[in-house]
C-alpha cells in the first residue's frame, strides 16, 4: 500500500468518533487475527491498548559509532558496506557477513537464516545494524544483530527519538512492536480526541507535568535531546504523569471492591460478650493498649449490617492471634461459624493449637481441615461443617475447595494474607452459605508495610496496626559474625544449653548445594550431634510428614529436646518461650523480613535473647546491607521499608498478592511520595465523574480486572 492510501485510510478513521479504548487493534495495518491472538498474550486487544504497553527501557541508536571505535560488551549502532558473505559449517551452519566502513571491519554472525536473507546481504550492498559487540576467534563479532538495507535517499527512523524496548512474547518481535505503536501514535497524533484526559489539570498542574498525550508520545519516542538519566530512573515528567494515573487505576480498582462491599449485606454479631469475657478472665494477661484499640475496631466493625475487610498488621510476637480468637468467639456467640485459614500446615497446626487451649474450655473444640484428611475422617469433617457443627474450623487451602460448605459463616479470618490472592480471599468468603449475607473477613499479617505503601496494596480493606509488644517482652540482641567462626557459635550453644535455655539452628536449604554454598540442614544436624553429644538435637524440615513435624516440634516445646536444627518452616507460628537463642547460617540468602520473622521465634520468655547472623564470604552490598539492618533495629515497619526498597515490593509481599498489582510503569517504592496524592486525586474522580472510572481501571488492568465483583 503507498502512502498516499496510507493516509486516505487514516484520514477515513480519524471521522469515526470512537476513542481508542473502543477500536480493536485489528483496525492497524498489519494486525491480523494470528498475531492479534499473540497480541492478546500481552494484553493489547484495542488500540488504546497498544499506546499503554509502555517501554521497558530505551536504546540510544541515535549515534552511528565507526567501527574502528567499538568496544566489546557495548551495543552499537554502525554501518558499512558488505565486502563478501560466506555460509560455514563447523558444529552449526551459520551464515557470515563481512563488513567494512573504513574505519575497520566486522563480522555479522547468523545461525538461523534463510535463502531470501542470504540474498539480501550480498557483496555491495550497505547496511545498519545494531547488536552487542562481542570478541571474535579474529575479529569483533555481532551476532544476530537487528539490521536494515541503507540507500542514499533513505531517512533513518532511528535518528529521530531514542528505540523503546517493550515487553514481548513468542512471535511478536520488537519491530512489530514499535511499528504498532507508530500506527497507534499517527492514529493519535490525527485524532487527539480519542484518547480522552480523564484527570486532566488536577493531575498535572500542582507538578507541573505534562498532559496524557504529550507524555504518551514522549515515553514511546523519547527525542535524542532528553534528559536520558532521568528516563532511566523513571523520573522524567511524562513518566510521573503516566505513573500517577496508574497508580489512580490500580487505587480505584481496590476501591470498587470496597465500596461495593459497603453496599452488600453481612450478619450482624454482636454476641453477649459471655464467651470474649471467659477467655480474657483466664489469659492470664491483660491485652495491650494496642490490642485493646484493635479489638474495639473489630467489634464495631462486626456490629455494623455490611462485611468487615480488615487487615490487623502487627510485628512479630504483638498477639494477633488472641486478637483473632476474640473475633472469633463474637461470631460464635451470635450463632454463626467462623473459618480460619493459613498458608502452610505448619503455621494452620499452630492456630489449632492455640485456639483449641484457648476455647476447649469454654465448651468449643475447633475443626480441622487440611488437603492431607482423607477418606471416611475427611467426609464426617465435611459434614460437620456443612450441618454446622463445628463452629470454629482451622485450616489450609483446603477449605475453599468447591466441595466444603458451611451451614452458616459469619467471619473469615485469613493469617499472612499476602500469601493469597485476591481470588482465593473472595472464594473463602463466597462460601457464606447465605445468598443474601457475605461473611466478615479479617485478615492478619506479621508482614508490616509501611502506611502509605498500604494504601496501595491493601486499599480495599480497613488497616489496624498492633504496635505495642507485650509487656516483658525484652529486646532481642543480634551479630553477624561471618562462618569462618562457627566453631565459637558452637560452643555459644553449648552455653546456652547448658544454663537450660534451648536453641534454634536454622539453615535455608536441605539438601547440599555447591552453587549457593549454604549448609544442608541434615548434614547441620549430623555435625551439631557430634559436636554437643550431650544435647538432644532435633531435625525438623518441609519434607517431614505433618505427623512426625509436629511430634519434634511438641518434644521442643516440652523441652525434651535442647537444640532444634531447621529449615525456614519455622519461620512462622512456633512459640517456644523457653527458646533464647537463635542461630541462622547463610543469613545474607534471605529477605529482611523472612530474617526478622526467624528472628522472632525467641524472646518469647522473660530470659535475655540473642540472634547470631551467619554469613558466608565475600559478602555483596546488598548483603551487607541486609544484615547491617537487623543488627541495628528490631522495629519490624522499619524493616519492612528497608527490605521494599532492597527487594521491591513483588518479592516482599508475595507474587500472589502483586500479581493484581502488575505495574506497567510505577514503582511502588520509587513512587510512594506520590501515594496521598492518588488517594486523593482517586476520590475526586469518583465523587465527580463515577462513570469514568471502569474505563480508567480497564485503560490500565487490562484483562486483569477479574477479581472486581465482590
Amino acid at each position: 500500500m503507498n502512502q498516499k492510501t496510507d493516509t486516505k485510510r487514516m484520514d477515513a478513521r480519524t471521522h469515526n468518533d470512537e476513542t481508542l479504548d473502543r477500536v480493536p487493534v485489528t483496525a492497524l495495518k498489519g494486525v491480523g487475527p494470528r498475531l492479534a491472538e499473540k497480541l492478546a498474550r500481552l494484553n493489547i486487544a484495542t488500540v488504546q491498548d497498544a499506546l499503554f504497553h509502555l517501554p521497558l527501557r530505551y536504546e540510544d541508536r541515535t549515534r552511528v559509532v565507526p567501527i574502528g571505535a567499538l568496544q566489546p560488551g557495548r551495543r552499537a549502532v554502525i554501518e558499512g558496506g558488505i565486502d563478501h558473505a560466506e555460509i560455514k559449517f563447523g558444529r552449526r551452519r551459520m551464515l557470515l557477513v563481512h563488513l567494512s566502513d573504513g574505519t575497520g571491519a566486522l563480522i555479522l554472525r547468523f545461525f538461523h537464516f534463510n535463502a531470501a536473507q542470504q540474498a539480501a546481504l550480498a557483496r555491495g550492498m550497505r547496511i545498519r545494524c545494531f547488536g552487542e559487540v562481542r570478541s571474535g576467534p579474529a575479529q569483533l563479532e555481532m551476532v544476530h544483530p537487528e539490521y536494515r538495507r541503507v540507500d542514499a535517499d533513505t531517512s533513518d527512523p532511528d535518528a529521530a527519538s531514542l528505540t523503546p524496548i517493550y515487553p514481548s512474547t513468542e512471535g511478536v518481535h520488537q519491530l512489530g512492536l514499535r511499528n504498532l505503536t507508530d500506527q497507534a501514535l499517527a492514529w493519535l497524533e490525527a485524532s487527539p480526541d480519542s484518547l480522552p484526559d480523564w484527570l486532566g489539570d488536577s493531575a498535572t498542574a500542582p507538578a507541573a507535568l505534562p498532559g496524557l498525550r504529550a507524555a504518551i508520545r514522549l515515553v514511546h519516542r523519547p527525542p535524542p535531546e532528553v534528559d536520558l538519566a532521568a528516563l532511566e530512573l523513571g523520573e522524567h515528567p511524562a513518566q510521573r504523569r503516566l505513573v500517577l494515573e496508574e497508580l489512580i487505576a490500580h487505587h480505584l480498582s481496590l476501591r470498587v471492591l470496597r465500596w461495593r462491599a459497603q453496599s452488600l449485606q453481612a450478619p450482624v454479631l454482636r454476641g453477649d460478650g459471655r464467651l470474649r469475657q471467659a477467655l480474657r478472665g483466664q489469659l492470664g494477661f491483660p491485652l495491650t493498649a494496642a490490642q485493646e484499640r484493635v479489638v474495639a475496631e473489630i467489634e464495631a466493625d462486626l456490629a455494623r449490617a455490611h462485611p468487615m475487610l480488615r487487615l490487623v498488621q502487627g510485628d512479630v510476637g504483638s498477639g494477633k492471634t488472641v486478637v483473632a480468637a476474640l473475633a472469633a468467639l463474637a461470631a460464635v456467640e451470635s450463632g454463626l461459624q467462623v473459618a480460619l485459614m493459613a498458608p502452610t500446615e505448619l503455621l494452620a497446626e499452630q492456630h489449632l493449637r492455640n485456639f483449641s487451649a484457648w476455647l476447649s474450655p469454654l465448651g468449643l473444640e475447633p475443626a480441622w481441615l487440611s488437603g492431607r484428611l482423607k477418606g471416611a475422617a475427611r467426609r464426617d469433617m465435611l459434614a460437620r461443617i456443612r450441618d454446622g457443627e463445628a463452629r470454629v474450623v482451622v485450616g489450609t487451602h483446603a477449605l475453599f475447595q468447591e466441595e466444603v460448605a458451611f451451614e452458616r459463616l459469619g467471619l473469615v479470618i485469613i493469617d499472612e494474607q499476602h500469601r493469597f490472592g485476591v481470588h482465593q480471599r473472595l472464594a473463602l468468603r463466597d462460601k457464606g452459605g447465605q445468598e443474601a449475607q457475605l461473611p466478615h473477613q479479617l485478615t492478619l499479617t506479621a508482614t508490616p508495610i509501611p502506611r502509605t505503601l498500604a494504601m496501595a496494596v491493601y486499599a480495599d480493606l480497613d488497616t489496624s496496626v498492633i504496635d505495642e509488644l507485650p509487656p516483658g517482652r525484652k529486646p532481642i540482641s543480634t551479630v553477624v559474625i561471618p562462618d569462618s567462626r562457627r566453631p565459637e557459635v558452637v560452643e555459644r550453644v553449648r552455653r546456652a544449653c547448658a544454663e537450660g535455655r534451648q536453641a534454634y539452628w536454622v539453615c535455608t536449604l536441605i539438601e547440599e548445594s555447591e552453587s549457593l554454598q549454604c549448609q544442608a540442614a541434615e548434614e547441620a544436624a549430623a555435625e551439631l550431634r557430634e559436636a554437643l553429644p550431650e544435647l538432644r538435637v532435633g531435625l525438623v524440615h518441609g519434607r517431614l510428614k505433618a505427623a512426625g513435624k509436629a511430634d519434634i516440634m511438641q518434644r521442643f516445646k516440652a523441652g525434651a529436646l535442647d537444640l532444634l536444627v531447621a529449615t525456614t518452616v519455622i519461620e512462622v507460628g512456633v512459640d517456644v518461650p523457653n527458646a533464647s537463642l537463635m542461630i541462622i547460617e547463610n543469613a545474607e540468602r534471605l529477605g529482611l523480613a523472612q530474617l526478622h520473622q526467624l528472628r522472632g521465634r525467641v524472646g518469647r520468655g522473660a530470659a535475655e535473647s540473642h540472634c547470631v547472623l551467619l554469613y558466608h564470604t565475600p559478602l555483596s552490598r546488598q548483603g551487607r546491607e541486609r544484615l547491617g539492618v537487623m543488627r541495628a533495629t528490631s522495629d519490624g515497619f522499619e524493616i519492612a521499608r528497608k527490605d521494599l526498597e532492597l527487594r521491591g515490593p513483588g518479592e516482599v509481599l508475595g507474587t500472589r498478592q502483586t500479581g493484581m498489582m502488575n505495574l506497567r510503569i510505577a514503582d511502588l517504592v520509587r513512587d510512594e511520595a506520590l501515594l496521598p496524592e492518588v488517594e486523593r486525586l482517586a476520590e475526586r474522580l469518583n465523587r465527580d465523574h463515577p462513570e469514568l472510572v471502569p474505563r480508567l481501571i480497564r485503560r490500565w488492568l487490562a484483562e486483569n480486572v477479574r477479581y472486581g465483583s465482590v
